[in-house]
């Protein structure tokens, strides 16, 4: 996967120390900078895609990207 855009992201002068937060305020800090964000569609879709279980990516929390999976699992047709 192209990580191009990682460079255009409101993150990229930001200390990525900021995405990884230990307690609830420190995830809304996070996600307030990627509130705007040119690429957090991106940004959430490489997460999702690697499966990324720690930190902020694409605006959302772990516990929202565990939610996103779920969803998206429980849309796909029974085999």
């Amino acid at each position: 996967m192209n990580t191009k855009w990682m460079s255009k992201g409101n993150c990229a002068d930001t200390n990525p120390d900021a995405f990884f937060p230990s307690d609830g305020v420190g995830v809304e800090i996070a996600k307030s900078i990627c509130n705007g964000c040119p690429v957090a569609s991106l940004c959430l879709d490489y997460a999702l895609t690697y499966k990324i279980n720690h930190g902020v990516w694409g605006g959302c929390s772990e516990r929202q990207r565990r939610r996103i999976r779920k969803e998206r699992r429980e849309l796909l047709p029974a085999a």
